[in-house]
């Protein structure tokens, strides 16, 4: 990839790609065991960039309300996915946007729901691992974890690293890059990140060591085109560090296989059905099986992965209570040796408050019979 400020600008793809490219939400109507996630269509197909410009997978993950949504627009260079202020989260899905870099890669920008909330149910994060995996075809080439300059860190990203491996695999650090959104609040307090991170948090700290210390600051309310350009081309740099570091191979994991071999066994068998000469009634019928046994493996496929992370929740939550549990004991016995010594400097007190009144008696004990030998005199 160039390093010149040229390829760091983003541009969109066509208007009619567009429309392709990002995710419909799910309809109500739509019964939850059809989570078999859409095939790629024809036109994307097309829109594929030659071996030269290879389509890279960049995955957004975080907890609802970091911006992610938002910073995928600043990537993407214009509006793609839906962001706003809303308490519970805008994005209910995943979503993805191709953007074409000049003379680089070209982006597909996966945009995820809250995957780290604890209010989120483990069969939605499950079902969204699994079409976040099936739009990341070929693998993932990095995956961003987006944090709020903003907020305080939150229970949720206590844990993100344990809730990574459970979600992505162990390895997923090894691609891991982490922007800071809300860069206008640093900037408005005139604060570097690096400034901002000296008083983090012990596990972003091994987060950051962990990832390599590939991170940087995104300001997503910008309207500055030099600005925009600049973070958008230290996070390509950033990217390119990771492909380089992984000698050129995108990240996947056993359940990334298990979707790729269903798809490509479903594939298979749809191109074999139409070749088999059947009428049209026959393959409409055969088609309704293949698609059938399709969306039941996806379920099973959500159904083990929603049981790993309710085991990974139920830990979690182990851990915060034993964590909590030790934290308020340390309290307790802080206030009780606190109380203990307050006690004693009491006691302590009161012992020269009667040592004072005592020298103060003796004083004027001393003074009277001075007085009374002087009378005498």
């Amino acid at each position: 990839m160039a390093n010149d400020q040229k390829n760091a600008e983003s541009f969109p793809v066509e208007e009619d790609q567009k429309k392709e490219d990002i995710a419909a939400p799910t309809t109500n109507d739509q019964k939850k065991e059809d989570i078999a996630p859409p095939a790629t269509n024809d036109h994307e197909k097309e829109a594929a960039a030659p071996e030269s410009h290879p389509i890279e997978n960049i995955v957004l993950l975080g907890r609802t309300g970091n911006g992610k949504s938002a910073t995928g627009n600043s990537i993407a260079r214009q509006k793609v996915f839906i962001s706003k202020p809303h308490a519970a989260g805008v994005t209910m899905e995943c979503q993805t946007f191709r953007a074409v870099t000049p003379e680089g890669p070209i982006l597909n920008i996966i945009d995820t729901p809250g995957l780290f909330d604890m209010s989120v149910a483990a069969d939605v994060i499950s079902r969204e691992i699994v079409r976040c995996l099936t739009l990341a075809e070929g693998g993932i080439h990095a995956a961003v974890l987006v944090l709020s300059a903003r907020t305080r860190f939150s229970k949720e990203e206590e844990m993100v690293l344990s809730t990574l491996q459970v979600l992505f695999g162990s390895k997923i650090v090894d691609y891991l890059i982490i922007i800071f959104s809300a860069g206008d609040v640093l900037d408005y307090d005139g604060v570097t990140l690096e400034e901002y991170l000296e008083d983090c948090p012990d596990y972003l700290k091994r987060v950051l060591i962990l990832c390599g210390q590939r991170m940087t600051l995104f300001d997503n309310r910008t309207k500055d085109p030099a600005k925009q350009t600049k973070q958008v081309h230290e996070l390509l740099n950033l990217i390119d560090l990771v492909r380089k570091q992984n000698s050129n191979k995108p990240y996947t994991d056993e359940m990334y296989h298990k979707i790729k071999e269903e798809n490509d066994r479903h594939k298979k068998e749809q191109e074999e059905l139409e070749a088999k000469g059947h009428s049209e009634e026959e393959i409409e019928a055969l088609r309704k099986e293949l698609e059938l046994t399709r969306e039941q493996n996806f379920k099973a496929m959500t159904e083990m992965m929603e049981k790993q992370i309710k085991m990974a929740a139920e830990a979690q939550e182990k851990l915060f209570e034993l964590k909590e549990k030790s934290q308020q004991q340390l309290f307790e016995q802080r206030e009780k040796s606190l109380e203990q010594s307050n006690r004693e400097k009491r006691e302590m007190q009161e012992h020269l408050n009667q040592m004072n009144e005592q020298m103060r008696r003796n004083m004027e004990e001393q003074m009277r019979r001075e007085d009374a030998g002087c009378n005498i005199l």
